[in-house]
């Protein structure tokens, strides 16, 4: 299905049937103040600017798939969008929850160092799926911010509108941040299960026979393997572990390099081709940049 482009925050005010925005380029609206389609459809969206949204009291069992494990939840979820990113999702008559948007287009922080930093922050990256999870005392902070961005543009606009408005996304974003780590460290089951299929797809896919014709393993080959946002996977791996996923990928292929370099009498090109390298030269040039050592001196301790 062909996205649905908004490219305004009035006009998906419109679409929405709710009143015009009280300013064109940021608005905080109730979920309360409008309804979904009548009918049941699948809805893809590309909008042209920020939405976060916080939705909580969903009827009924809603199911977040985390790695291999299930959670109920009922307080507030907060998803995040980035312009020209396709949304989609289902219109149920009988979905009913209450939460708010943020919207802010990208002109409304243009001037401001938010305006380069707001991409730093990659949860505007992560899949539907990877939603943040708020305790009841981190949504009243949440929504506390939002409804002082709400008040600041209620009333009259001035000089300082703007800056006041944009430190407090910058608030908003930096507290969702936080809890995005949190939530990396608290979910302990399903965060760890993560970490550990990373090492299984990691030490399967050295182990391959084949791996010589499929190269050097990747960021997104595992997470899609997992079924994550290659950001999102990189996140919670920093988090529990303080290395990315790249990191770890580089840090199983020096493990599997020392190995042979020891055992066996490979010569160093054939060690790079086993280990998925197109170049030797670029195998040797990353080993010694994590151990200090080429290949060969590194062998030359075990002769």
């Amino acid at each position: 299905m062909e996205p649905y482009q908004i490219k305004t925050i009035s006009r998906y005010h419109q679409v929405l049937g709710i009143a015009k925005p009280e300013h064109p380029l940021v608005s905080v609206i109730s979920m309360d103040d409008f309804k979904p389609p009548e009918e049941n459809s699948r809805i893809n969206v590309v909008f042209d600017f920020y939405v976060i949204s916080l939705k909580r009291n969903f009827e009924g069992t809603i199911k977040y798939i985390y790695g291999q494990q299930a959670y109920d939840f009922d307080e507030g979820v907060m998803f995040f969008i980035a312009p020209k990113q396709v949304f989609s999702f289902d219109a149920d008559q009988d979905y009913k929850n209450s939460g708010w948007m943020l919207l802010i287009h990208p002109d409304f922080l243009w001037g401001t160092p938010l305006a380069k930093t707001i991409r730093q922050y990659e949860f505007f990256d992560y899949s539907a799926n990877e939603a943040l999870f708020l305790s009841e005392k981190e949504e009243t902070t949440i929504g506390g911010i939002a409804q002082l961005i709400k008040q600041e543009y209620h009333a009259n606009i001035d000089k300082f509108s703007q800056g006041l408005i944009v430190a407090q996304i910058e608030l908003l974003l930096q507290y969702c941040d936080r809890f995005y780590n949190r939530q990396f460290l608290t979910r302990k089951i399903s965060s760890h299960q993560i970490l550990n299929r990373v090492e299984e797809l990691l030490e399967g896919y050295f182990n391959m026979d084949d791996r010589m014709q499929k190269g050097l393993p990747t960021v997104q080959m595992i997470a899609e393997a997992l079924n994550i946002s290659p950001t999102y996977l990189s996140a919670l791996l920093k988090a529990l572990t303080g290395q990315s996923t790249q990191q770890h990928i580089h840090e199983k292929l020096i493990e599997k390099a020392k190995e042979k370099l020891s055992l066996t009498d490979l010569s160093i090109s054939e060690i790079a081709y086993a280990l998925g390298f197109e170049h030797p030269p670029s195998f040797s040039k990353l080993f010694k940049s994590k151990t200090n050592l080429s290949p060969l001196d590194f062998r030359a301790q075990f002769n």
